[in-house]
């Protein structure tokens, strides 16, 4: 079977008028879904997942086109040019994240092959994500999810749904799921089987992995590991430096930038000697693919992120866009002998009050520190980057303040 057989043809496209910021929160959401979609296929080897890539990469150049539309209708002086020529390079940057999805998830359609310990890595690299079909007799058929409890019940949650060609990103409270849906699961190995059940009437098949015994190979797997969870981050950072023109937050995209490129020149050395103990060189191929596509993510971060250092005023469709939640990401400085200093991080909670959610940690010298569900504790001199509203933000910063 063709894995490209069923994709059609570009569709036409018209202008017509639409909010450019609801295409902006759009386009960002999608590339989001697009870069958990695209490894989780990969670590999976899951050809439904692959196909839903592309569906969605295909989605991304719709509104990518739209919003091009949209934002030279709006330009109608200098002034506007300029203060438009970053919401572009935003618009381009994440067309570009979507066509690097789109490669990494062509690794499985088009079998390129990866070694086995990638699958090893998947517990850590990307939790369990499944994508499963609402079955009609299904308990949580026709019900929304405030009713189905799904996340508070067992720690499973969707976080995207498809209905024929139309995406339901970030569904909420008041989202029905619908019969016949394509639902994408996110939570623990645990619960995920028994969800799936419910969700589908078919069983949950638990993939097996083996390990690798080269150790160069594995060496390049935890790198590509760590490559796309810097990534990942680099673009949240990105888009949050431009949402509230954050040169601090920009400067930290920068870091990360080429933190990354230092782990892909190590990435290229192990796997080019593993290729030399590998029984099938070849099937390294995909795992080359996917260090080149992570780094171009990586790289599109720092696009995203030009008009902040370039200091170009944001335009206001930009900051209609922030407007939509309180919920922000932020850099804070701890100061030594502060009440931060010494504070522990349990699963990126500080045990603090208010709470922010801790994501990552950068040290001097020890570089990032990815907290996810790991356990830590916060020293003075580094550097957090944490989310949460806007009034716990500013009540965590007074904590990071050392003594007068």
């Amino acid at each position: 079977m063709d894995p490209f057989e069923d994709e059609p043809s570009p569709v036409s496209i018209e202008y017509e008028p639409v909010s450019v910021k609801d295409v902006l929160v759009e386009m960002k959401d999608t590339a989001e879904l697009l870069i958990d979609l695209s490894y989780s296929a990969v670590l999976h080897r899951n050809e439904d997942l692959a196909r839903e890539v592309l569906r969605l990469e295909r989605q991304m150049d719709v509104l990518e086109m739209r919003a091009r539309m949209g934002l030279l209708m709006a330009s109608r002086n200098p002034s506007d040019a300029e203060q438009l020529a970053p919401v572009l390079g935003i618009v381009a940057a994440t067309g570009t994240i979507s066509d690097a999805a789109g490669d990494i998830a062509k690794i499985v359609l088009e079998e390129m092959g990866l070694p086995e310990a990638m699958r090893a890595a998947l517990p850590e690299a990307a939790g369990v994500l499944v994508r499963g079909v609402v079955d009609a007799n299904s308990a949580y058929a026709d019900r929304t999810l405030e009713d189905i409890d799904l996340e508070s019940e067992t720690g499973v949650r969707v976080i995207a749904l498809r209905r024929g060609e139309e995406w339901l990103l970030n569904p909420g409270p008041t989202t029905t799921v619908a019969a016949d849906d394509v639902a994408f699961l996110r939570g623990p190995d645990a619960a995920i089987e028994e969800v799936y059940e419910t969700l589908t009437g078919t069983a949950y098949e638990v993939p097996t992995v083996e390990t690798s015994d080269i150790d160069d190979l594995e060496r390049a797997v935890d790198t590509i590991i760590h490559m796309k969870n810097l990534s990942e981050l680099a673009i949240d950072l990105a888009y949050s430096s431009v949402l509230f023109d954050s040169e601090a937050l920009a400067e930290e995209v920068r870091n990360l930038e080429v933190e990354v490129d230092a782990m892909q020149s190590r990435f290229e050395a192990w796997t080019l000697r593993a290729a030399a103990d590998a029984h099938d060189p070849v099937s390294l191929r995909g795992l080359i693919r996917l260090g080149t596509s992570t780094e171009v993510i990586s790289d599109a971060a720092i696009d995203l992120s030009e008009g902040v250092f370039r200091d170009i005023e944001v335009h206001p469709v930009v900051g209609m866009a922030v407007e939509e939640s309180d919920e922000i990401i932020t850099r804070i400085e701890v100061e030594p002998g502060s009440d931060l200093d010494g504070a522990g991080v349990d699963a990126g909670v500080p045990e603090t009050e208010p709470t922010m959610s801790v994501i990552a940690i950068r040290r001097p010298e020890e570089g990032w520190l990815l907290i996810g569900d790991a356990d830590a504790e916060i020293n003075g001199g580094d550097v957090l980057i944490a989310k949460g509203t806007r009034t716990a933000a500013e009540a965590f910063g007074e904590l990071s303040r050392g003594p007068e």
